[in-house]
């Protein structure tokens, strides 16, 4: 129905956003909502999914990242939010590599997904991405400077809206004290990189 919002970001909250277009706001969940700044105006592709008891607006950086999410809520055991939580490492490539050439440990490292369910992404999707061409990640992520604290915190409540556990967030949660990182983007970034390993 909606193929992209483009409006101006009025709220950006841990696992979604707000654009207002022409005075209606829409709520958009976001693999990384750290990628948008309050304030400013964006374009949000977006994939509504309606279920017996609620309509959500799912929203992509770029047109790649909104094609492996469809390519990945096709396949069986993998719902929007788990989609979400993969997209989130921004490790597009890494994902497509992965999914091409076998490597069960990499996928499984996503909260929610199981050796099965990586077994069953690799078995649904290996060859669709190279026979559509390779896929590239969108511009860099836009930086923003506030209070270390409060972007750390902000990073940490994104991870859990993604899933992890608050056991898991705490084993990551004082290494990502001592980075003195910019903005919540780069904190669940970091965040990401040292869960998968």
């Amino acid at each position: 129905m909606f193929e992209y919002l483009s409006g101006l970001i009025t709220a950006v909250t841990p696992s979604y956003v707000v654009v207002d277009v022409n005075g209606v706001g829409y709520k958009v969940q976001v693999a990384n909502p750290y990628r948008y700044e309050e304030n400013q105006d964006a374009k949000v592709y977006v994939e509504q999914i309606v279920r017996d008891n609620e309509q959500s607006l799912y929203g992509f950086y770029d047109l790649n990242e909104k094609n492996i999410f469809l390519h990945l809520i096709s396949v069986s055991g993998i719902g929007p939010k788990s989609a979400l939580a993969i997209l989130a490492g921004q490790d597009l490539q890494g994902l497509i590599h992965a999914i091409e050439n076998d490597d069960v440990k990499f996928l499984t490292k996503f909260p929610k997904i199981g050796k099965k369910t990586a077994q069953q992404i690799i078995l649904d999707l290996s060859g669709k991405f190279t026979a559509e061409g390779q896929m590239t990640l969108g511009e860099a992520p836009v930086e923003f400077s506030s209070g270390l604290s409060q972007e750390l915190e902000d990073g940490l409540a994104a991870l859990e809206s993604l899933g992890y556990s608050p056991k898991e967030i705490s084993k990551v949660k004082s290494t990502l004290e001592k980075e003195h990182l910019k903005s919540a983007d780069e904190y669940l970034r970091a965040g990401l990189k040292l869960l998968s390993k």
